[in-house]
């Protein structure tokens, strides 16, 4: 793993910097899809699950039936099923903290408020082929839920048997989602965005994917609404000499298996921690199985260990970052939380390894990556209700500030506003 110094800006400035999804030939691929799912509906979902997932739906199914829900229920083991639900309970308590309501302030010849709305169907794409994502499941309906979201659909890719996995039915039935399609890629995104004669419409799509989902989710943006466009999955790990170097490398391991493009980075007041953790890379990587390839490739490109003057200059560079997870491995790591200002979710201590936030504390794995932690925040009950202004004035007090308005409508040349207040009072 490359060590490098915090004075060496040409290699800073690719962290500084990373894509965010600007592929012109897949974005071609994924326009097509779109297009075509718009236009022919079922039948090219048809099609293109075929192609890219073997299945073939017109005899296994679009729709997942309540059979196959409460038979891949049945064949989960009582203690997934318990992580599952102690896992719901956490998820839950955290985002119903979240929600808010509207507001009123009367002024006795009338009022103005908001008004908090759910929107009325979400569409959440869970990802597959061979792994299993329950937490994305939990992560995705409970806000959604939450927000009193009337109606949620999935959409997660089948297998090659036109079957979908166990254990992502068993965390959608314990939420009791039952509107799950077999589809993934660009198409289900298209699906949910535009509508086909199976799968219905959405208002908002969310949930994480490959890079087609997520240049999908790009494009139909204004059909639908979506959460955000997300990268590849990234760590920070900040950590001074109180840090255990076999505690940072599983750390940086955990995310460098996601992808070939992940980004998995350490910055350190200590070069005996980063020369520990350079070593023991290789020892880790090579524990790994089906991720393996994924690991190797991640550090050898995007995988750096960075040696800072001091923390705050540790916090500067993660701050230009913006990263995804932020983990603070110092010893004193309250006393630079208040300094942390751009990142997706941050993790305080030796104890609390960016996994214990994926799965189980709580707060919301979905989280901005590529940097647009500066301006995003991570996925939550906000996502999915409205916000609506209401306006009662009484004729008494409009005629109070019509003067005032009819002023500034006039200022803009907008003569036509200035006319709708007073043609009111024209009579007077």
């Amino acid at each position: 793993m490359k060590i490098i110094n915090s004075t060496d800006e040409k290699l800073l400035n690719t962290l500084f910097s990373r894509s965010q999804l600007d592929c012109a030939s897949e974005t071609a691929s994924v326009i097509d899809i779109l297009e075509n799912v718009r236009k022919k509906g079922d039948s090219a979902l048809y099609e293109y699950t075929q192609k890219y997932d073997g299945a073939d739906l017109k005899k296994c199914g679009l729709m997942v039936t309540a059979d196959e829900i409460d038979k891949a229920y049945s064949s989960i083991d009582s203690n997934t099923l318990n992580a599952l639900n102690k896992a719901k309970e956490n998820i839950t308590t955290f985002h119903q903290m979240q929600k808010r309501t509207g507001f009123k302030i009367d002024f006795g010849d009338g009022y103005v408020g908001q008004r908090i709305l759910p929107i009325d169907r979400a569409g959440v794409y869970i990802p597959g082929g061979r792994a299993a994502y329950p937490s994305s499941v939990m992560m995705n309906v409970i806000p959604a839920q939450i927000a009193g979201v009337e109606e949620i659909i999935l959409c997660t890719p089948p297998s090659k048997d036109g079957k979908v996995n166990n254990v992502v039915l068993a965390a959608a039935k314990i939420l009791g989602i039952e509107k799950i399609f077999k589809l993934g890629g660009a198409q289900a995104v298209a699906a949910m965005a535009f509508g086909t004669e199976s799968v219905p419409r959405t208002d908002k799509i969310v949930g994480p994917g490959n890079i087609y989902v997520a240049l999908a989710k790009k494009q139909v943006y204004g059909y639908a609404g979506i959460d955000m466009v997300a990268g590849p999955s990234e760590v920070l790990i900040i950590a001074d000499d109180s840090a255990k170097a076999k505690y940072i490398v599983a750390d940086l391991l955990s995310q460098a298996e996601h992808d070939p493009m992940a980004s998995a980075i350490l910055i350190t007041t200590s070069r005996k921690l980063a020369e520990a953790v350079s070593m023991q890379v290789d020892k880790q990587i090579a524990d790994l199985t089906e991720t393996k390839e994924n690991a190797i490739e991640s550090i050898k490109n995007y995988g750096f260990i960075v040696i800072a003057d001091d923390i705050d200059e540790a916090i500067e560079i993660a701050n230009k970052i913006a990263p995804e997870h932020l983990e603070l491995a110092l010893s004193d790591h309250e006393k630079y939380l208040d300094s942390i200002k751009n990142a997706g979710s941050v993790f305080l201590g030796h104890y609390s390894p960016e996994p214990l936030g994926d799965y189980f504390a709580g707060p919301n794995h979905v989280l901005p990556t590529s940097g647009t932690a500066r301006f995003s925040s991570p996925l939550g009950v906000d996502d999915f209700i409205k916000r609506s202004s209401v306006i009662y004035y009484k004729k008494e007090k409009l005629e109070t500030v019509s003067k005032d308005i009819e002023l500034l409508a006039n200022l803009e040349g907008l003569k036509a506003h200035a006319r709708s207040i007073t043609i009111r009072f024209d009579d007077e």
